[in-house]
């Protein structure tokens, strides 16, 4: 029985990978891009090492693959800001979908005065 739900939970894992690959190359700018490979991407892993620790079972195992788990959930958001807050101040281009630009100066002055941009 272990063995089922090991498999199925690693087969999730695997397509939430794959998923964030096909977001990769799929998205049309950076930022959205940095969105899909970081949702999916975490909770490919994350899949793949409950998977590992139903499989493994040992107290040893379990602990190193939380940490692991851990880290991976602390450092994600944080690099993924960091990446885009950089692509922001490098201004690279918005994909031309783009509804609202929050951080542009008219958006800062619009919030200052009390009003809402509706685009």
């Amino acid at each position: 029985m272990t063995d089922i739900l090991t498999a199925v939970i690693w087969i999730a894992g695997s397509l939430f990978a794959l998923l964030a690959a096909v977001g990769v190359l799929r998205m049309p700018d950076v930022f959205t891009r940095m969105q899909a490979s970081t949702k999916a991407a975490t909770l490919g892993l994350g899949c793949l090492l409950i998977g590992a620790a139903l499989q493994l079972g040992d107290f040893g195992s379990v602990i190193r693959l939380l940490s692991i788990g851990a880290f991976i959930l602390l450092t994600a958001p944080v690099s993924a800001l960091v990446i885009a807050r950089a692509a922001y101040l490098a201004e690279v281009p918005l994909w031309e979908g783009t509804v609202l630009d929050e951080r542009s100066v008219s958006a800062d002055h619009a919030s200052e005065n009390g009003s809402r941009s509706n685009g």
